[in-house]
């Protein structure tokens, strides 16, 4: 199935934001890892991100989310800095699609990606979104996933395409 759908956001850290326990608080916010472009690569992620090419990030290393998930009743201004999730679309339950491939064309050529896994909601999320986020967001804090071909995703307006299961 087609859709037209929307990327809101994205978002490429090249470090690991939250470090330590929540209960040491938050370090200071970067906001140039909000990006409008970002390059990915089959196999390896996304392109200056924490887990491009990672081994241990290799089934796992782009998280896409749904922006109708968010938990905006506990913080209105909830957004990818607060999940620290790496794309967000509007127009997609995405969580709903574990197993399967799927792909995004900004308009400069699709990229695919296996939905391996559901993203599970940490600790964290009581700190960067605020209390309750955690459990708001169980079962549809997004979905982990491998590139598997080269491309770039851009916000705006994007088509989505269900293109069956994922390989195992």
């Amino acid at each position: 199935m087609t859709r037209r759908i929307q990327v809101v956001q994205l978002l490429v850290s090249p470090a690991h934001r939250l470090a330590g326990r929540p209960a040491d608080g938050l370090p200071p916010a970067r906001d140039r890892d909000l990006v409008t472009r970002a390059e990915v690569r089959a196999g390896l992620g996304l392109v200056g991100d924490r887990y491009f090419g990672q081994k241990a990030h290799r089934n796992a290393s782009v998280t896409l989310m749904a922006q109708e998930n968010l938990p905006v009743g506990i913080d209105p201004a909830v957004d990818l800095s607060g999940t620290r999730r790496n794309v967000l679309l509007r127009g997609v339950d995405i969580d709903s699609l574990v197993g399967s491939v799927v792909s995004i064309d900004c308009g400069s050529g699709p990229v695919t990606f296996a939905l391996n896994r559901p993203a599970r909601p940490c600790a964290w999320m009581e700190v960067t979104v605020g209390p309750g986020a955690q459990r708001a967001l169980r079962g549809k804090g997004g979905v982990r996933c491998t590139p598997l071909s080269d491309g770039v995703l851009e916000v705006g307006d994007a088509v989505f395409q269900e293109l069956g299961s994922a390989p195992v």
